[in-house]
């Protein structure tokens, strides 16, 4: 059966039913839709279908890309939509790809608020941080030292005051440790140094008090029996007063002595001074002269060189090396403990966790201190010290005027002016020995 309306020839169907780019017939522009033809026209049983140009419309075919008639779509009033890109029903051509395609959109990153987040969350992290390295470092002060129990003691004057000792304990310390660290078996506890701090607005000021020193015990409470003893006018060296009845005793025996009040007590003992020195690996310390001692194990050569746990021990131990004995170790231990605490305050250690932590965690496991001490009062004793090593401060051995018995005698002038210049805070114009 034929489609194509009988009355249509073979060139109609060619220039029409394959897409003409001829012109229009007058008749297929007045046309506005296409109607279907009377009964008959494709072959039925009515009438024959009449020319081109009767009954029947145009086809439409593309012209120049402009599809329906060409230029002329515009004059017959038919709009097929492909024009405006209506067809995907996104005004403004907007087919796929094309500008108007949602599904491409990519908002401009707000560099802004990404900023402000990230602050956020570092300040919080910092934050968490802090809260929980404070808890930690707390939590492993051995607050052992009542200071509550010492008796008749001296006002208060302004500052603080730390009474800072080195004792001899082998606690913790195995045969083949105490061996190594040349520190002997002896029994119980005794101080090998001690020291003053007096942290205030005039500068800040260390003092050592030799362990030699010549003192008067008093009267005291026991720290274990509460049993008061009346003081007899018995003279000993001041180690003799730790070794006695612990540092309750000590500080009551400096502050009865000296006439000052003492803040705060910090002790540490031989494996806590050597752990501390490796864990901030080693301390670079200048020599001026060579020397060796076979009791402390020292053997130095004279020069900068960095000294381990074990040598630094052995360093602020030795005395027998010393025409000056223990005066010249009190100067050694004082040059010693600015130069650890200059190595610790390093940006190498404070920004790096790997070693502030275990540095951090050395030094508290080894301190006893007293009850009232915090880590603020620890940190501020600790960064006067590193102010004195720097030249901020007064550095001095305790003034001294003779010798009775192989004991050091205090020059008791000098000591009265040295503390009534620390009790006001002035800056000390007294030199020690």
């Amino acid at each position: 059966m034929n489609d194509w309306p009988e009355a249509w020839s073979d060139d109609n169907r060619n220039r029409y039913g394959r897409g003409s780019a001829s012109a229009h017939p007058e008749g297929a522009r007045a046309m506005r839709q296409v109607r279907r033809p009377a009964s008959g026209a494709y072959g039925g049983s009515g009438p024959s279908a009449q020319p081109y140009g009767g009954g029947v419309p145009q086809q439409p075919s593309y012209v120049n890309g402009q599809g329906y008639g060409g230029a002329d779509t515009a004059n017959d009033g038919y709009d097929s939509g492909y024009n405006t890109g209506h067809v995907y029903g996104s005004p403004g051509g907007g087919g796929p790809g094309g500008p108007g395609d949602q599904g491409e959109y990519r908002p401009r990153p707000n560099w802004r608020r990404r900023i402000k987040w990230t602050a956020i969350t570092l300040v919080t992290a910092l934050a968490v941080t802090s809260v929980a390295t404070y808890f930690w470092a707390d939590g492993k002060l051995h607050r052992d030292v009542d200071l509550s129990t010492v008796i008749d003691r001296p006002a208060s004057g302004d500052g603080t005051n730390y009474l800072i000792v080195g004792s001899d304990s082998r606690a913790g310390l195995s045969s083949e440790q105490k061996k190594q660290l040349h520190t002997g078996s002896a029994e119980g506890k005794r101080t090998d140094s001690m020291m003053i701090l007096h942290v205030g607005d005039s500068g800040d000021t260390l003092i050592s008090l030799p362990r030699d020193s010549n003192v008067t015990i008093p009267s005291y409470k026991g720290s274990t029996s509460g049993k008061t003893y009346p003081a007899r006018g018995r003279q000993t060296k001041l180690n003799a007063a730790y070794a006695e009845d612990g540092p309750t005793l000590l500080v009551r025996t400096v502050e009865a002595n000296m006439g000052l009040h003492i803040d705060h007590y910090v002790e540490i003992g031989f494996a806590g001074f050597a752990n501390i020195v490796d864990a901030v690996g080693g301390v670079t310390i200048n020599i001026d002269k060579g020397f060796k001692d076979k009791y402390s194990g020292a053997d130095f050569k004279s020069g900068e060189q960095t000294l381990n746990g074990e040598q630094a021990l052995a360093f602020v131990r030795t005395r027998h090396a010393f025409a000056a004995s223990d005066l010249q170790r009190t100067k050694n231990q004082q040059k010693f403990l600015s130069a650890l605490a200059h190595q610790v305050a390093t940006p190498s250690t404070v920004l790096n966790p790997f070693k502030l932590y275990p540095t951090m965690g050395a030094g508290l496991d080894s301190l006893t201190v007293d009850k009232d001490m915090s880590l603020w009062d620890l940190a501020s004793m600790f960064w006067a010290m590193k102010g004195v090593s720097g030249g901020d401060g007064t550095s001095m051995n305790m003034p001294i005027s003779g010798s009775t018995g192989g004991n050091l005698v205090w020059d008791k002038a000098k000591v009265k002016t040295l503390v009534d210049e620390l009790n006001n805070d002035q800056k000390v114009t007294v030199a020690g020995d």
